[in-house]
């Protein structure tokens, strides 16, 4: 196990930053594209099977890591409803010019509304910056999980994991 999820009970960025699915910089600012923080080697592979142009790969063995590529990844978001540990994310560093969209893992009601101004938390749940919620994606396939599109700060894309409502 990590030594950062030890002592503070989630990753630190560089722990993150490390692991084989994140995508380079020069990546995430052609478009959207998956972002995985899956740290947990266990039997475990929807992300792979629901990934449509194979850009996720788990392997023979169930219990590996899933590693990204970038390259084939078209930030579909399709991997990000099915992951059961809500370790998957796209980032669109080339959104705007200020702002980047970070879509996330949404299981709470009520759900945010397009238009609505949020507190950006990261993933400790330290609030980072003020985000805008672009879109809510909640379909019958997906379960319970909604995926949630915010516009944040750019400087933020890779560390925005969560918001909290300021109603």
């Amino acid at each position: 196990m990590h030594s950062g999820i030890k002592k503070t009970g989630y990753l630190s960025a560089e722990e993150i930053n490390s692991g084989p699915g994140i995508p380079s910089a020069e990546r995430r600012k052609k478009g959207p594209v998956a972002v995985i923080e899956c740290i947990q080697p266990i039997p475990c592979n929807p992300c792979e099977t629901s990934c449509k142009v194979n850009a996720i790969a788990v392997g023979d063995d169930i219990t590996n890591l899933p590693h990204l590529d970038q390259d084939k990844c078209i930030g579909c978001a399709s991997c990000i409803a099915i992951c059961p540990g809500q370790a998957i994310f796209v980032v669109d560093d080339g959104f705007e010019e200020e702002r980047s969209r970070v879509m996330i893992p949404y299981e709470f009601l009520p759900l945010p509304q397009t238009g609505d101004v949020v507190t950006a938390l990261d993933r400790s749940g330290k609030a980072v910056g003020e985000a805008e919620v672009l879109n809510v994606r909640k379909k019958e396939n997906m379960d319970k999980t909604a995926v949630v599109t915010l516009a944040v700060p750019k400087a933020l894309s890779m560390n925005v994991r969560f918001f909290k409502s300021r109603k």
